[in-house]
């Protein structure tokens, strides 16, 4: 076996920036915090370590060398990368879709390192499929809910916490979290309300019902 020669690398590492750049467009496009340049910049550098485990691997041939060792820290070490891409919001988490992206797309590097061209085209193409046309499926047939956070500030008086709880029990699928808390100074309230809604549910809609609510000083939607 002999080294990958330098005109090989090039197109290697060439093809390993175009397949993380296919992916991390569209995730550029979703607004995700790992974008076009991360994805593009870690297949390059997954690319890379192969290309050179291979290449160690064979001038320290018969030296006890592995050229999986190398490769093997860039699927341990691209879950702390892919960490960073998931944020929480209250009961919501996002960015699972875009570090699962991550790890693939160091695995596609990895495997356009060792030549496996139309392995990594075609495990970029089925990506990219449910990047996309999977995903619309799943926004119209699967994930038809939504949990929202609704914070209202309102002037205390007798029902008003019943009257709250009832409307948004009206509007939601399920309520899953209800809190209040009560300024003995001014006598108003806040009421936190964590609630599973239909995705059809319009925010506009969900809030010309509340400000409807005698006494409602201020709202809020998460």
């Amino acid at each position: 076996m002999t080294e990958i020669p330098l005109h090989e690398i090039f197109l290697r590492l060439a093809a390993a920036l175009l397949a993380g750049g296919a992916i991390g467009f569209e995730r550029e496009r979703d607004s995700q915090p790992a974008g076009l340049r991360t994805h593009m910049i870690l297949a390059l550098g997954a690319a890379l370590v192969m290309i050179l485990s291979i290449n160690i691997a064979i001038d320290f041939q018969g030296q006890d060398a592995e050229p999986t060792r190398l490769a093997a820290q860039v699927v341990s070490g691209i879950g702390f990368l892919g960490a960073g891409a998931i944020l929480r919001f209250g009961f919501n988490v996002k960015g699972l879709t875009t570090a699962s992206t991550l790890w693939t797309t160091a695995m596609i590097g990895l495997a356009i390192g060792y030549g496996y061209y139309l392995v990594a085209l075609f495990a970029v193409v089925i990506m990219l499929i449910v990047l996309t046309l999977v995903e619309r499926f799943e926004k119209k047939f699967v994930r038809i809910n939504v949990i929202r956070t609704v914070v209202i500030e309102v002037r205390d008086r007798e029902g008003i916490i019943r009257e709250v709880r009832k409307t948004i029990s009206k509007m939601s699928d399920a309520v899953m979290a209800f809190n209040v808390q009560k300024s003995l100074k001014n006598k108003h309230l806040r009421i936190e309300i964590v609630a599973r809604f239909n995705r059809s549910e319009k925010l506009e809609d969900m809030m010309e019902v509340l400000s409807a609510i005698e006494s409602v000083r201020s709202i809020k939607i998460e």
